[in-house]
């Protein structure tokens, strides 16, 4: 399959875990520790709810001296968060990331309930794509504009 028919499905990271909104930054803290990973989708129920990152961690909760055993991943989640649909092809997902300067994206299955099915991340394009496609793609995410 050449990258023009791959699908955000094809290059996912199917295996995705959630911290529920009330868990504390703690909690997310160390199931980031456990999986090896540096953000966690904020998950009710399956459905996206927004992304935290270790850097939210410590940018918006320890250096402005909260505790990151009382505030909850939910407190962290703002405004609506970026996802792509699993049907949706490669070039969108790169377009989607790059636009808006994102690193990690989770992929949703909007015949499934909008069901989050999986995340992409550099890793998963760098698997994928073509040395080509990750150059451009590298470009573009992180210069700043």
């Amino acid at each position: 399959m050449t990258s023009k028919n791959l699908k955000a499905r094809d290059i996912m990271h199917r295996d995705v875990r959630c911290i529920p909104p009330d868990r504390s930054l703690r909690e997310a803290a160390q199931l980031m520790r456990e999986l090896d990973v540096g953000a966690l989708p904020i998950c009710d129920n399956d459905r996206l709810g927004g992304m935290i990152t270790d850097r939210d961690i410590v940018v918006r909760c320890i250096a402005e001296g909260g505790d990151p055993g009382r505030v909850r991943a939910g407190e962290l989640a703002q405004g609506t968060p970026r996802w792509i649909d699993a049907d949706a092809d490669v070039q969108e997902v790169l377009d989607t990331m790059e636009r808006h300067q994102i690193k990690r994206l989770p992929v949703i299955d909007t015949q499934a309930g909008m069901r989050l099915v999986g995340i992409i991340s550099e890793a998963e394009i760098a698997r994928n794509l073509s040395d080509e496609k990750i150059a451009e793609f590298v470009g573009k995410v992180y210069t700043p504009h």
